[in-house]
């Protein structure tokens, strides 16, 4: 292996990094918000919790984050299968 096949990794690597970093922006600025028994919970596709309000039973809130977690997870699958799409990944 050759120093121009050590600057192409390098370059790739960089580009995989700044595609990554691209990636993580976007998530943070998709707010998704679900309400669930009496609970809202609004929270970023990176899944920060910005806010929760209504029932006040732990219970409910549980069900109601775990519900929102689940949904930013596959907000972010599908963000991210656009992006892996064009580096032609198999099962992405």
């Amino acid at each position: 292996m050759g120093l121009m096949d050590n600057l192409k990794q390098l370059g790739d690597l960089k580009k995989m990094r700044d595609q990554a970093l691209e990636m993580q922006k976007k998530l943070a600025g998709i707010k998704i918000t679900v309400e669930h028994k009496g609970v809202t919970v609004i929270m970023t596709a990176d899944q920060k919790i910005i806010s929760i309000s209504g029932e006040q039973n732990f219970d409910k809130i549980t069900e109601a984050v775990n519900e929102a977690l689940k949904q930013s997870q596959k907000v972010a699958a599908d963000e991210m299968k656009g992006m892996m799409g064009g580096l032609g990944i198999p099962g992405m």
